[in-house]
């Protein structure tokens, strides 16, 4: 595995005693190879998968791996041959790599490969092949997959070589343009993942809950233009959440984008449709393409031209995109806005793109996560008392007992910033009794050993401690903090806590 280090980060002490997880650096930037990936691809590749196996854009390991498994007396291998040929298929009958790439993001890996997540969380493509799980247990086991991952490994190795100085190059100059932490919200990631034996010249992208994924198929070239429009989504998509509500006041302008050639997802949503305008608006002013604003409105993106024209005046300041995109929204005029449309001819024209860009959202987000999303965002901003209303609006919605989790630990954390100990803990104790995701759980315990230890009870700290190592799934932040602060108490030290 590759961390991606990110630019210089300022990092946020609490003004309190608890150090605060703001910002994750290496942990929220991520390019690697995944051997779920490996292992659901080898499967599906033995069992007949074709799509673009004579490009001649393939990796090598591709076809080097279904010839070794094809001289191999696998025994699950008929039943795999049957369930791809019937499964994973697009209605125009065409072999589809997205619906195998959704399944082992979805699950936990070798040797069980069970859902990570409770059924009704499994993306929808992805449940649609639960039927492969038995299959690639049985295959995984008499293929010996684990051995061939270790073969493979040197191969991945040597194609992230390759990705490693364009992506760090990429996320320095979008993060540096945008003026924004790399991770700066709450537990999301960003992984790019190398897969070697899919079809060539893919970019495909997933959005996971506080999960981004990007994972790149074989090409002479790195794919950056996709690789850096999925990281403009995750460093944009949790701003532009942020206003929604006042975007919300301007959504009048989706009456005339409704005979662009754009997706209908965009016709229905004008946060979604302001923020991919946004995105197509830095691209260009990224790569000096002027032309390419004309060719966004033209498909459809209508505030590109706005937002191109705001840019400028972005630039010539000194806050960051977080805070100017508030300026931004609110000066959206309508009536000059949909003057400027009428006078667009919609389009089918695309932007330029060399791969073959493949696009899955995750489950249609709950009430209650949407309004988490917003009060985390106000979290990171520092604006604590909205926060702290949109965690208790989100308790109130419809919403997964994880989501209540985080709305209770948003509370919690917000309880310790105002120095309210005794609030604090029923809170993190709340958020411990609502099934919480392993990240929460995780820091849950750790806030609950530092309340303790604070308040001169080191025997229950420790316990707290050893309770968030025991944590499986834990951000490794909570547990490298727990494994510190643990021995401090040990020693009697009182060690420099670092900022996780």
């Amino acid at each position: 595995m590759k961390p991606i280090q990110p630019p210089a980060a300022v990092c946020v002490f609490a003004a309190c005693l608890l150090c605060l997880p703001t910002s994750f650096g290496a942990e929220a930037l991520q390019l690697e190879s995944n051997e779920n990936l490996f292992c659901v691809l080898a499967a599906i590749n033995a069992a007949g998968f074709d799509d673009g196996i004579k490009l001649p854009d393939n990796n090598p390991l591709r076809q080097q791996l279904r010839d070794y498994l094809a001289q191999q007396n696998i025994g699950s291998l008929p039943a795999l041959k049957a369930f791809v040929q019937t499964n994973g298929r697009r209605k125009s009958g065409v072999q589809d790599l997205a619906q195998y790439i959704s399944y082992a993001l979805s699950v936990t890996g070798p040797p069980d490969f069970a859902w990570r997540t409770r059924d009704v969380e499994v993306p929808p493509d992805a449940k649609a092949l639960e039927g492969l799980t038995p299959l690639l247990i049985d295959f995984y086991r008499q293929a010996r997959l684990d051995q061939l991952w270790q073969r493979a490994r040197p191969v991945y190795e040597k194609e992230l070589e390759k990705y490693h100085t364009p992506v760090l190059s990429m996320t320095t100059k979008v993060d540096g343009y945008l003026r924004v932490s790399a991770g700066g919200y709450l537990g999301r990631r960003f992984q790019i993942f190398i897969d070697l034996l899919g079809t060539p010249q893919q970019v495909q992208t997933r959005n996971y809950g506080d999960d981004a994924f990007v994972i790149v198929t074989p090409s002479v070239e790195p794919k950056m233009f996709d690789i850096r429009h999925a990281y403009l989504h995750f460093e944009l998509d949790p701003i532009m959440i942020k206003y929604g509500m006042d975007l919300q006041q301007k959504r009048s302008l989706l009456d005339v984008v409704q005979l662009s050639p754009l997706d209908e997802n965009y016709k229905n949503d004008f946060v979604l449709l302001s923020n991919e305008s946004l995105i197509k608006a830095v691209e260009c002013r990224l790569d000096k393409n002027k032309a390419g604003i004309q060719q966004a409105m033209q498909q459809g993106y209508v505030l590109t031209e706005y937002f191109s024209e705001q840019l400028p005046v972005f630039e010539k300041q000194e806050q960051g995109m977080r805070f100017f995109a508030e300026q931004m929204v609110n000066d959206i005029d309508l009536k000059r806005e949909t003057a400027r449309i009428a006078a667009v001819k919609f389009d089918s024209g695309q932007l330029q793109r060399k791969a073959r860009q493949v696009t899955v959202a995750g489950p249609e987000l709950s009430a209650s996560a949407k309004t988490l999303e917003q009060a985390e965002a106000l979290y990171s901003d520092k604006s604590y008392v909205k926060s702290r209303d949109l965690f208790l609006k989100s308790l109130e919605q419809k919403g997964s007992a994880e989501e209540h989790a985080q709305a209770w630990f948003g509370l919690a954390r917000i309880a310790t910033l105002q120095n309210q100990p005794d609030a604090a803990v029923k809170l993190f104790e709340k958020t411990l009794e609502a099934s919480p995701d392993p990240f929460t759980k995780g820091w849950s315990y750790v806030y609950l050993a530092r309340l303790s230890r604070a308040g001169g009870d080191p025997a229950r700290a420790t316990k707290y401690y050893q309770e968030a190592l025991a944590v499986p799934g834990a951000s490794d932040k909570a547990l490298e903090a727990a494994r510190k602060e643990s021995a401090g108490i040990k020693s009697q030290d009182n060690p420099k806590r670092d900022v996780p």
